[in-house]
């Protein structure tokens, strides 16, 4: 009895032993341009940064939303405004904009494939198949 106690007592010791224990540590979640994403950062391609969405100064509230919550779009513009860099909570990484030429100067219309930005009056609407989902 005391032997397989004592071969019971090794093996389990053993186990323990032969565990790697592999934890990451707090702080070195960067991504694959060095913004840590546990304190909130993501980059941007316009600012070539990392940036805080939630400090960013367009929001645009989810439309018809089902769910028990809503979710922000955050949008950024380049400096000459031919950009816009949208930031939507069921992608990974951003989406470019490009501003499309109007006859119309007060009418600001973004694309990129099935994404459309219509800016009029300080009024954003964010388009996907010409459905509207964030404004």
């Amino acid at each position: 009895m005391k032997t397989l106690f004592s071969i019971m007592a090794m093996i389990i010791a053993s186990s323990f032993f032969s565990q790697q224990i592999t934890q990451k540590a707090i702080g070195s979640d960067k991504d694959n341009y060095g913004c840590k994403e546990s304190a909130g950062y993501v980059f941007s391609k316009i600012k070539n940064n990392c940036i805080k969405l939630f400090e960013e100064k367009i929001q645009l509230k989810e439309r018809d939303s089902h769910k028990s919550y809503t979710s922000n779009a955050t949008i950024i513009f380049s400096k000459d405004n031919k950009k816009a860099e949208l930031f939507l909570p069921s992608l990974k990484e951003s989406i470019i904009l490009n501003l499309n030429p109007s006859k119309n100067k007060k009418i600001l219309v973004y694309k990129n494939g099935k994404y459309t930005l219509t800016k009029q009056n300080n009024v954003y609407i964010l388009k996907e198949l010409n459905k509207i989902i964030f404004n």
